[in-house]
């Protein structure tokens, strides 16, 4: 099938297309790889109108019941979702572990709903390199949320802030020795924080949690393009608390698109996409490219500590031709 035609199954709602497109921009083959830059730029002009989430947290937080239940209340509400859960990968296969599928499985037997776990690979931060190819297809295929879960706390959530809208950074009732355990750098990456959980046993303790991360977040400076960050709490398991989580990360949306932040955030995303593309090139083309034998040579000069690490990597950019 013709890239023009898989852009017009994709735009007719065709799951089955979107699947194999994606799999297509996954790809590391050549050939994949400009079918794919051909099919995106086809796309291209027929998404942005969707809501464009980030959902992380630490193992065990509840992200996979909390998007099932988020998910499910929107599909209710007439909506269509595509989920990309970025899972860790395989060490022998390279593909995906969880499978979020087997994780929502009410929520992916819906027909206005896909879900695609993707293997993190040995990217840095966790989320997968063609997610933002990925998301565009899933927007062109007429999803109007568009939820980026990741693998854990981390260096993923600068990358999945760096590619959505609105992000939530989910935690767990622990109270005051939960909010020691997260790093300041991360909860100022967070739009809300949404504490899971808060139900039976553990409800008082959510109260407690909501409070605390409320008072840390009115401490913290509020991003250049946005509101200060807001505390929710939510219970999953009881579907509580889910509408107004959906309302607060909406009217943010609502905000930033009326205030211009949305524009401002997304042309920002454009220009970290194009430069990671090249940041990425560029490590393939030593890797593979005319310098791969000097790359190489260099390499093992700084292993035995024959070379400064600075002064190879230097003779490598001259070798790309690359000017001091």
């Amino acid at each position: 099938m013709s890239e023009r035609a898989t852009a017009a199954a994709i735009r007719a709602g065709d799951r089955a297309a979107l699947a194999r497109a994606i799999t297509t921009v996954e790809s590391t083959r050549s050939d994949h790889r400009i079918a794919a830059e051909r099919l995106v730029g086809e796309l291209l002009p027929h998404t942005g109108s969707a809501l464009r989430l980030g959902i992380s947290g630490a193992p065990g937080v509840g992200k996979s019941t909390l998007i099932e239940a988020l998910g499910l209340f929107l599909v209710g509400k007439g909506r269509r979702l595509a989920v990309l859960a970025v899972d860790p990968s395989s060490v022998r296969s390279g593909g995906s572990i969880l499978g979020d599928k087997t994780r929502m499985g009410e929520l992916a037997r819906h027909d206005h709903v896909f879900i695609r776990p993707s293997p993190a690979g040995a990217t840095l931060g966790g989320v997968a390199r063609r997610t933002r190819e990925a998301m565009v297809l899933c927007e062109a295929w007429g999803a109007d949320v568009m939820i980026v879960e990741t693998v854990g706390v981390g260096q993923s959530e600068t990358a999945v802030a760096g590619m959505v809208d609105v992000f939530l950074l989910l935690a767990s009732p622990g109270g005051g020795d939960e909010l020691q355990g997260v790093k300041r750098g991360i909860m100022e990456l967070a739009d809300v924080v949404a504490v899971t959980k808060a139900d039976g046993d553990l409800a008082a303790a959510a109260g407690r949690a909501l409070s605390e991360y409320a008072s840390a977040l009115r401490l913290m400076r509020p991003p250049a393009d946005g509101a200060p960050a807001t505390a929710v709490s939510v219970s999953a398991l009881d579907r509580r608390g889910i509408d107004g989580l959906w309302a607060e990360l909406d009217r943010r949306y609502v905000e930033m698109e009326g205030s211009g932040a949305l524009a401002r955030r997304r042309a920002a995303h454009a220009r970290d996409w194009m430069w990671g593309e090249v940041r990425e090139g560029l490590v393939s083309l030593t890797h593979n490219g005319p310098a791969a034998e000097t790359a190489r040579r260099l390499d093992e000069a700084v292993a035995t500590g024959a070379l400064l690490p600075a002064a190879a990597a230097q003779q490598i950019l001259d070798a790309l031709g690359g000017a001091r």
